[in-house]
């Protein structure tokens, strides 16, 4: 027969309420108690029934995820991170992709708000007003973007921008142009409103542009167009495609423009030239994510938004070089 949540309680020598909190409300429970009665359950082979415990607690101990492209190398880092921590809680991760709509992205919450006890939002497109309105209905936390009253995660990409010119300033170059993100990006105001602060360069910002490979490869004439010498662009993605779009046009990488992204994800570190970028805390951000929004799950309505900023730096490869002649 299946072990009960009184087996479990018996042999950890705690209360079956005890038991009880230890699925439903880790966070009340003495860490060591904690840990002793999901050893115990383990052993046992206990599972709490996930349905009974719903309409008892009012919680169904799953979270929505929701990104903007889940064919993007910079997102499936965060989802595993994010879907590894919540199991950690006895929770579970529904991710939904948007396809960088706001659209879509509107309507993916309104579904999952009735299924979960909280959202993640990573890189939204929708509005501020349009996402304040929906949090109204079950806790946000907010992922790249900087709302006024909820819980945030921020990855310092204004930082990373700065890191990533003043690189650039080292080998020499002072023409330098922004391939900018998608509309109403908070990371692309971020990275515009770091590069314009910097003294002592001409900087072109080009865009909006779409944040994908053909986003960059389409951008390349803009890049020669601009006369630069060097390229900060919005994300990996973009920065390869526009390194792909300057070797058609015969246009060397770095002997004529130096190339910089942002993210660090995989493809980057395969391609030739290697690409240098500003690598971001994205395994880092889903735990951290995930942490927030079971803190204002727990706390219910006299939570406290919370703010969380994570550390961005610059890795340095082969598509960064002198200034040409």
């Amino acid at each position: 027969m299946a072990a009960t949540i009184r087996d479990v309680a018996r042999a950890s020598g705690v209360h079956v309420s005890t038991v009880s909190r230890t699925f439903s409300a880790p966070h009340l429970v003495n860490p060591e108690t904690r840990n002793r009665v999901l050893a115990i359950a383990e052993d046992l082979g206990y599972r709490p029934n996930r349905a009974a415990r719903a309409l008892t607690t009012g919680r169904t101990h799953n979270l929505g995820l929701i990104v903007a492209d889940i064919s993007n190398p910079f997102f499936p880092p965060l989802i595993k991170a994010a879907q590894a921590h919540a199991r950690l809680r006895d929770y579970h991760v529904f991710v939904a992709d948007t396809d960088e709509d706001p659209q879509v992205e509107e309507e993916l919450i309104q579904t999952l708000t009735k299924q979960v006890d909280g959202v993640l939002l990573c890189s939204p497109r929708l509005s501020n007003r349009a996402i304040e309105k929906l949090s109204e209905d079950v806790p946000f936390v907010v992922v790249n973007r900087r709302l006024k009253g909820m819980s945030t995660v921020l990855m310092d990409v204004g930082n990373g921008a700065r890191l990533a010119i003043e690189h650039l300033m080292t080998l020499g170059h002072r023409r330098i142009a922004l391939l900018a993100g998608p509309a109403g990006s908070w990371t692309s105001r971020e990275m515009s409103d770091a590069a314009r602060a910097v003294d002592g360069i001409e900087l072109s910002i080009l865009g909006p542009n779409s944040p994908t490979e053909h986003g960059g490869l389409a951008a390349a004439d803009a890049v020669l167009a601009a006369d630069v010498t060097a390229v900060l662009a919005y994300n990996d993605l973009m920065a390869i495609g526009l390194v792909e779009g300057l070797d058609e046009r015969g246009v060397e990488v770095p002997g004529r423009i130096s190339v910089v992204g942002v993210d660090d994800i995989v493809p980057g570190r395969l391609t030739r030239p290697k690409l240098t970028t500003v690598a971001m805390p994205t395994e880092a951000a889903g735990r951290t994510a995930v942490d927030l929004l079971l803190q204002l799950v727990g706390a219910g309505e006299t939570a406290t938004p919370a703010l969380a900023t994570l550390a961005t730096h610059l890795i340095i490869r082969d598509s960064t070089g002198p200034v040409p002649p």
